[in-house]
This record gives structure tokens, C-alpha cells and sequence, in this order.
């Protein structure tokens, strides 16, 4: 094969890449509705592919198992969450933790089936899933510790005392989700402040991570 056939072969493969990858992207979002509306366990394999009109060995191509197909699922919702919290890096650092706030709730709020998922673990005590549920934690601390203190790389205690707060959030959406008592703003609100009282409390044991002006106002 010369020099000009390789060059006319090149855009053949990349436009079958980008099928591929549109291919497997429809599959994650017909997945993603699947799952929310139905248990991990009630769908068979046959039942997703009935779904998503398409032969059961495709499945099987771009993900190997169910399985693997959840995971996918659970992945693709995860860059999702994170992306959204961690949009707004225009803005001065306090805004961006208000921006980060009201994302996270408005993912929780419109994709209720994937957080859950990404919250609880998964099916079971799933380590994957536990595994990447972890990964969410340490990225929504690591926005706010850059929203709050302008970096990522922050002390033992600032990190414990975000990390908590992180957890209580996700107790408190998935509350909010299931009986939504609160508008979504005065809930966004309610854990800004939450999270003043956690800043000002690591401040208080470590001085070199000194609580935004914001956070010491609603004291």
C-alpha cells in the first residue's frame, strides 16, 4: 500500500471510530433510562437488548457482561456529577462553591436513578462501585477546597472536615430527592451555610486554612 491508498484509509477508520464511540454513547443513555425505572436484577441481558432494539451480542461487544454494562452506566453518570461541580471556574472562588452546590443538586434532582447508584455503592457491596462512589467524594472536596482556599492540595484536617460535610450532603440529598419538602434553592442555601460552620471549624483548628469571608458572615 503506498503513501496516498494509507492517507485514504485513515478518514474511513476515524469515521468508524466515531460511529463506534456514538454507538456505545446511545447505549449508556438507553441503559441509564433502563435502570431507572427497573432493578439491576430484574434485567436479563435479552431484556436490554429488546429495549434498546439492537441484537444482545452487541451488548456484549462494547461492554462484555451486564456487568460491565452497569459499570459503564454508573462511570459515564459519575463524569456527569463532576463535570457539573466542578463547572464555574470563571468565578471568584466563593461563587464557584455556591455554583458547585447548586449543580451537585440539580444533577441529584434531574438524574435521581444514577445517584442513588453512584451514593449507595451500586448492587450490593460492589468494590467498583465503591471504588468510584470514592472518587466522586475526593473530587467534590477537592472543588470546594479549591473554591474555598484557591487550592487542592490541603491539610489532614481541612480534608476530614470537607470530607464529612461531603457525606452529610449526600444523606441530605438523597432525603431531598425522595421527600423534596424544599425548594431547591433554600436547600442549596442550607448547605452553604453547612458548609460555613465546616469551614469555620477547621479553621479553628488549623489556621493556615482560614474560612472564607462569606462563610464567617452567616456566623
Amino acid at each position: 500500500m503506498n503513501v496516498s491508498q494509507q492517507g485514504a484509509v485513515r478518514p474511513h477508520r476515524a469515521r468508524g471510530t466515531e460511529r463506534s464511540l456514538a454507538r456505545r454513547a446511545e447505549l449508556i443513555a438507553i441503559g441509564r433510562k433502563l435502570f431507572a425505572d427497573t432493578s439491576y436484577d430484574a434485567l436479563s441481558m435479552d431484556d436490554i437488548a429488546r429495549h434498546a432494539h439492537v441484537a444482545k451480542g452487541l451488548i456484549y461487544y462494547y461492554f462484555q457482561s451486564k456487568r460491565g454494562y452497569y459499570l459503564a452506566i454508573i462511570q459515564d453518570a459519575v463524569a456527569g456529577l463532576v463535570a457539573l461541580a466542578a463547572s464555574g471556574v470563571e468565578l471568584p472562588a466563593t461563587d464557584r462553591v455556591y455554583r458547585t452546590i447548586d449543580s451537585y443538586l440539580r444533577y441529584a434532582e434531574h438524574n435521581q436513578a444514577a445517584y442513588r447508584a453512584i451514593v449507595s455503592g451500586g448492587v450490593g457491596f460492589d468494590a467498583e462501585v465503591h471504588a468510584i462512589r470514592d472518587g466522586v467524594r475526593e473530587a467534590i472536596v477537592a472543588t470546594i477546597a479549591e473554591g474555598a482556599y484557591g487550592r487542592r492540595d490541603i491539610a489532614p484536617p481541612a480534608r476530614m472536615g470537607l470530607l464529612g460535610w461531603v457525606c452529610a450532603v449526600e444523606g441530605a440529598t438523597l432525603d431531598w430527592i425522595d421527600r423534596p419538602a424544599l425548594p431547591r434553592e433554600t436547600m442549596s442555601d442550607l448547605l452553604v451555610r453547612m458548609l460555613g460552620g465546616t469551614l469555620r471549624a477547621i479553621e479553628e483548628l488549623d489556621p493556615a486554612h482560614p474560612a472564607p469571608e462569606p462563610a464567617r458572615r452567616h456566623a
